[in-house]
């Protein structure tokens, strides 16, 4: 636990935050390494130490001061790309001053330079890139020509010459293939969104019914194994409601299947306004709706299941120009012990038809054990 206070202290808790901070930690370890570089050179008589020292102060100050505005980049409405190209340009100014520095094993931050243009890829595009590229291109020139002013011994004309021909070549293929995978990256990522938001679709229409936006009877059935399979609670008391539109046929027969489509998404939406949290609902076939109440009792699985009776009889259906009063006929059961929910739909199914038969418009509670016959 202190650990993990302790990563949220550095890192924060968003995953956007500590992916910015996996890149600062590499660009850490990279400056690090080079100081520890310039150090042994130091010590070896190879730089001076008086130049090299405040070279290394800008360094970890620049790289602490990157870590403080990642830290701070919400705040301050930085984005990812505005980050990049602040620490890269610091990185590039170490790099080339260390260049000024080193002498005769100088070459070695040429090859630096082109680790910083690509670690740009995975934030900058491709004509960002290549402005870092030119900058750094002019940055390293005018250095070289100011070195081979001031120490011609030193620096050679024709070896500084060649060292910048080679890096600019590098650096602007380095930049045009780091375009490319940017490019690549980015229709990646599309890819992946259009590809996640298909799974979601295909998903919603295997869970959901198309015309009521309800529960299918497939996803209801996975419902049902999942309460079917709960163990240790035995005091759960869950009650099962059968609903079917009364006379739909006649609707169908009167308005044609528009009609009854549209008397179907009223249906559905007048009863999803009276479900509570944890209550399923779920178009069984047809004109046949199946209603799971968890932590229900019979009695106050009849009251819901009047509720929604009484907010169907009062709902108007826009396309309709008449008035079409809609009543449906409920069975309403209990859930017998850790019984199969086949058998407690069986039941809910009978109690239907006993409601049905009693005269439609109905809702018929049935206790557990009572006799269920239709007449």
């Amino acid at each position: 636990m202190p650990q993990s206070r302790l990563l949220i202290f550095f890192a924060g808790s968003e995953a956007r935050m500590r992916r910015m901070l996996r890149y600062w930690a590499a660009t850490w370890l990279l400056y690090s390494m080079g100081m520890l570089l310039m150090f042994g050179l130091i010590d070896g008589g190879l730089v001076d130490e008086s130049a090299a020292k405040p070279l290394i102060r800008f360094g970890m100050t620049s790289i602490l001061g990157c870590y403080l505005l990642i830290r701070a980049s919400d705040a301050l409405s930085l984005r990812p790309a505005q980050l990049a190209v602040m620490q890269a340009l610091l990185a590039l100014t170490c790099n080339i001053g260390a260049y000024a520095l080193l002498g005769p094993v100088r070459g070695a931050c040429l090859m630096v330079l082109l680790v910083i243009v690509v670690f740009c890829t995975f934030s900058l595009r491709t004509r960002a890139t290549m402005l870092l590229c030119l900058t750094a291109i002019a940055e390293l020139g005018a250095t070289m020509a100011w070195m081979v002013a001031n120490h011609p011994d030193r620096y050679p004309a024709r070896i500084e010459a060649v060292h910048l021909g080679v890096t600019a070549a590098s650096l602007v293929a380095v930049s045009l293939l780091t375009g490319e995978m940017h490019k690549l990256r980015v229709r990646l990522k599309r890819q992946k969104e259009e590809l996640l938001s298909a799974v979601d679709t295909i998903r919603t229409l295997a869970t959901m019914d198309e015309l009521t936006s309800l529960a299918n009877r497939r996803h209801m059935n996975e419902v049902l194994g999942i309460e079917e399979r709960r163990k240790g609670m035995p005091d759960r008391r869950v009650c099962i409601a059968l609903l079917d539109i009364d006379f739909f046929k006649n609707i169908n027969d009167r308005y044609g299947h528009a009609g009854g489509d549209a008397v179907l998404r009223t249906f559905a939406a007048a009863v999803r306004s009276e479900l509570r949290a944890g209550d399923v609902l779920a178009r069984w076939g047809g004109e046949e709706f199946l209603l799971m109440l968890p932590d229900t009792d019979l009695a106050e699985a009849a009251r819901i299941v009047q509720r929604m009776a009484d907010k169907v009889g009062a709902m108007q259906i826009s396309e309709f120009d008449r008035a079409l009063t809609i009543t449906f006929s409920a069975g309403v059961v209990e859930r017998c012990g850790d019984e199969p929910f086949a058998d407690t739909i069986s039941r809910a199914d009978r109690a239907m038809y006993l409601a049905k038969s009693s005269g439609r418009n109905r809702i018929a509670p049935v206790g557990i054990g009572a006799s269920l016959e239709a007449a």
